[in-house]
């Protein structure tokens, strides 16, 4: 069965849930593991006030035992704490008594979801559709992704992230040696997901002009995994091409515009001899080698064995403090867009959202691949297909 997760709640309903099916039983799940990717997708330099009120924490309501798996679907809970502030405005069941408690949204913000999403659903509320929208659902996404990298840790894929840009303030396109270590050695209250010291200063720099400016400014993350074993994905249809799921993974990331897969934006500046990574053979180990890894770990539609490396473009928020030009909805005047609470920019959140949403897809092209409905069976198929390519 693959992998697939399902979330529902609004930004400031009472609560976010997520069921997550297909995972084989045996997983040992800790909550604190779970608890820790949601206290750090919260955190990063250029969050709003949002953060200052949620405390973020699942509840597990089903689907584990004794701290593992069942092999049945997942079910939890994240409560909203802002909700005691719009229990009127979004009570599931009643309209307030007083209109003016409703929180109405009527002037749509450019750049977000608000006027196609009233267009297409017939709403003169734009809040019908802001709620959904809005990026804290991903809190929902990055539980389950603490889920599937239970799964992916067991079977040695590390997943994590680093912040390659900041408006025009830019890190080095390939990361350097022993910082995939040095970004999971990171502190989880990291103002940024970036181990050299003059370039998180800089990147802080250009959150705090823009703050100041009383605007928002876009950024780059990179997701990476190691440990992916060869042959996930394939070549042969679309839809099961790995860079395609990751593709479209990242770009589901709300204020995601685009994606590159290794340095596939860079790629169409230069020669193919300079792009493209030569293959060695380590006689030693038994294993094809690459001196640099520019596809990002990823050919034909297929992992190669060399770390997965996704990067996803974050334009600038579509909430500003100093609001676009908009029109009403109802009578069509021109108005200032609606003002809500809002982030100069989440890039660390981003980028934790982005390794829960590589997490998924690659834990489920595992299943796919070597199956399972326990996990000593699905480590014991991985064992057996590793060994066999060593004798390859």
């Amino acid at each position: 069965m693959p992998l697939r997760f399902l979330t529902a709640g609004e930004s400031h309903g009472p609560a976010l849930t997520v069921i997550v099916e297909g995972l084989p039983a045996g997983i040992p799940v800790d909550r604190e593991r779970v608890d820790r990717e949601l206290r750090r997708r919260m955190g990063g330099h250029g969050r709003g006030g949002r953060m200052k009120i949620e405390r973020d924490a699942v509840e597990i309501l089903g689907g584990l035992r004794f701290g593992r798996t069942l092999g049945s679907p997942v079910s939890l809970v994240i409560r909203n704490r802002d909700f005691t502030n719009w229990t009127e405005a979004m009570d599931p069941e009643r309209a307030p008594d007083d209109p003016d408690r409703a929180r109405v949204v009527t002037r749509p913000r450019p750049g977000h979801a608000d006027l196609a999403g009233a267009l297409k659903y017939g709403t003169h509320d734009a809040r019908d559709i802001l709620e959904r929208s809005s990026a804290r659902e991903t809190a929902a996404r990055t539980a389950a992704g603490a889920l599937a990298r239970c799964l992916l840790e067991a079977c040695g894929i590390e997943v994590t992230s680093r912040t390659l840009a900041v408006g025009g303030v830019s890190a080095p396109e390939e990361p350097g040696q022993g910082e995939f270590d040095a970004l999971l050695a990171l502190p989880d209250d990291a103002p940024m997901r970036c181990t050299d010291p003059e370039l998180t200063r800089a990147m802080i720099e250009e959150v705090d002009r823009a703050r100041q400016a009383r605007d928002s400014v876009g950024g780059v993350f990179e997701v990476l995994a190691r440990g992916v074993p060869p042959g996930l994905g394939s070549h042969v249809h679309w839809d099961r091409r790995l860079d395609g799921r990751l593709g479209g993974a990242l770009m589901s990331i709300q204020a995601v515009k685009a994606v590159s897969v290794g340095e596939g934006i860079e790629a169409v500046e230069r020669f193919g001899s300079v792009h493209h990574d030569p293959i060695h053979y380590d006689a030693q180990t038994r294993r094809f080698t690459r001196p640099s890894n520019r596809a990002g770990g990823v050919e034909g539609g297929m992992s190669n064995g060399e770390p997965v490396r996704v990067r996803g473009f974050l334009k600038p928020l579509a909430t500003l403090p100093k609001p676009l030009p908009s029109t009403d909805l109802v009578d069509k005047a021109p108005f200032e867009a609606t003002r809500e609470r809002t982030d100069t920019i989440p890039i660390v959140a981003a980028g934790v959202v982005g390794e829960a949403m590589v997490a998924l897809v690659l834990a489920d092209e595992l299943l796919i691949k070597f199956g399972g409905d326990r996990l000593e069976e699905t480590l014991r198929n991985l064992r057996g297909y590793l060994e066999a390519l060593r004798g390859f």
